[in-house]
């Protein structure tokens, strides 16, 4: 019985293991993506790595996105969600502080590939 829950535990680990190969967004491009979050203004509120004065503090920095099990705590990290989270906030968390800054789908899908890339 020991040896069940072993296994069971070690798949539980594994299964949740986030550090694999970047997370692909179909029709994403990631340079799009980078100068998207420039055109966005991302950095006024996130640290954000490779964008020259992206180091706001109100939100949180944005590197490792795709090793996290969340998005804004409440979303699981997939693709279609950060997409989600990232065009309209407001609607996933009335309460939050990212402000809804009108972000298209195309560049939704954009600036989740180039996310995903961050470590």
């Amino acid at each position: 019985m020991r040896l069940v829950g072993f296994a069971i535990l070690s798949a539980l680990l594994i299964a949740c293991d986030r550090h694999g190969d970047p997370v692909a967004v179909s029709g994403g491009n990631p340079e799009l993506g980078r100068e998207a979050a420039s055109r966005y203004g991302c950095g006024s509120c996130h640290v954000i790595p490779g964008i020259e004065g992206a180091n706001g503090l109100v939100g949180p920095p944005l590197s490792g996105i795709a090793n996290r099990v969340y998005i804004a705590g409440v979303l699981a990290n997939t693709p279609e969600n950060l997409m989600r989270w990232i065009q309209d906030p407001l609607a996933i968390d009335p309460l939050t502080a990212m402000p809804d800054t009108g972000v298209t789908a195309e560049d939704a899908r954009h600036l989740a590939s180039f996310l995903y890339t961050l470590r």
